[in-house]
């Protein structure tokens, strides 16, 4: 019998304040370069999440073969990272679902570069091995339409190719914000980068000097806030620690929810108040294009969803090649309340609402996706309870998630988990 928790509905009331760690895509990233570039990178405020934990434990891994499960960011980085080890060979594996997830782009990428790495099951996907070796770089193409976390797997190695590494990006680019997250680290490390147009240019680098960083707290993470302030009654939330300069692309999570959902962010050096706007005409329908924020998609058709607003969401094309197939994983969880949609390889539509009987609960399965699990919590505001099917993979991103929800008001029985 498989895990799960319940959320009883309280009285659409939301009410307090709450630190959320570091980024994870952010610490991810400063974990690589300090891995390069060693005591001259100092890190605060890490994210405490499950994938920095892999991500942070591999590096400093004594073992050739290393199991990084659902990780898709440490398997992506690694990949890089590993391939110039000269002198270290190492096996890269996962979950069975990481072993789904394709990774030929970027290994195609590492070998035209000089790279030696072997698929050791399925052609273009995981369990690979890798051999290190001295690479030096030059020019390489990439489909930049696939996922933006091979180019900035690409991007954090490349000051260490003795030609640098130009990169020429092809296609329609996918998630843009976080490859320029990873530019704009590099930067700050001291490393030499320009970006002009579709090319991109690292520079090969011997030392950068010291640099220390403070992780600002996960915007992924706040969306769920955002989500809740919508569909409560009455909220006032208060959340630490974030900037009105990000670096972080789900920033726009803000704008969004400001326009379309009533919700104003109050910044006031690094805390954010959430707050609803008095008489704030919802609109019935919403059309957003998500190509450069796609962790956003999930929040906010389940606030649709939980409003009654229909909406079409494009520019979805990486959510099938996720932890899980979210796109049809949101379908077939959204029906489960009445709400009808239509899924296409890079849209979702929620096109109508049903009434019917609801059941005396409705369960919510995770598919081993933490944001299926945060994501669909909120709607634990709208119904007598609901129940959440193996809530521990929030420990993915946010292993506080379920204590901090209960700070703000939720009852949630644990007692089957």
């Amino acid at each position: 019998m498989s895990s799960y928790i319940k959320i009883y509905k309280n009285k659409r009331t939301l009410y307090g304040s709450i630190s959320i760690t570091g980024s994870k895509s952010i610490s991810n990233r400063l974990l690589i370069l300090k891995a390069i570039y060693k005591d001259d990178i100092h890190i605060e405020n890490l994210s405490n999440c499950e994938d920095t934990e892999i991500l942070k434990k591999s590096l400093i891994s004594p073992y050739n073969i290393l199991d990084i499960h659902h990780a898709g960011t440490a398997m992506r980085f690694l990949t890089s990272y590993f391939s110039i080890q000269k002198g270290k060979k190492v096996i890269l594996t996962g979950s069975d679902r990481m072993k789904e997830r394709p990774i030929f782009v970027l290994v195609e990428a590492l070998k035209k570069l000089g790279s030696e790495i072997y698929y050791l099951e399925k052609e273009g996907f995981p369990p690979i091995q890798i051999f290190g070796k001295k690479i030096l770089g030059g020019e390489i193409d990439m489909n930049a339409k696939i996922s933006s976390q091979y180019i900035s797997s690409l991007m954090l190695i490349a000051s260490q190719f003795k030609m640098g590494l130009k990169i020429y990006l092809k296609g329609n680019i996918t998630s843009i914000p976080y490859i320029k997250m990873t530019f704009d680290l590099l930067t700050l490390a001291g490393i030499k980068a320009d970006w002009k147009e579709r090319m991109i240019h690292i520079y090969p680098i011997k030392n950068q000097g010291k640099k220390c960083f403070s992780v600002e707290s996960d915007w992924s993470s706040a969306s769920y806030y955002y989500s809740m302030s919508a569909i409560a009654k009455k909220s006032h939330i208060i959340l630490r620690s974030y900037s009105n300069s990000s670096l972080q692309g789900d920033k726009e999570v803000c704008n969004i929810y400001n326009q379309y959902f009533g919700i104003s962010t109050i910044f006031d050096k690094n805390v954010i108040t959430l707050k609803k706007k008095l008489n704030f005409l919802l609109p019935k329908f919403i059309e957003l294009d998500l190509n450069k924020t796609p962790d956003l998609a999930q929040t906010i058709v389940v606030t649709c969803a939980a409003i009654g607003i229909k909406c079409s969401l494009k520019g979805l094309e990486t959510l099938k090649i996720k932890e899980t197939d979210r796109l049809q994983a949101l379908k077939e969880e959204l029906l489960k309340f009445g709400v009808i949609t239509k899924i296409t390889k890079s849209c979702l539509k929620i096109t109508d609402f049903y009434r019917k009987k609801m059941d005396s609960f409705i369960r919510i399965r995770t598919y081993q996706d933490h944001r299926m699990a945060m994501s669909f919590s909120t709607f634990g505001l709208c119904y007598d309870f609901i129940k959440i099917e193996k809530p521990n993979v929030v420990e993915k991103s946010y292993p506080n998630f379920w204590k901090d929800l209960e700070s703000l008001g939720f009852l949630i029985d644990f007692s089957l988990f």
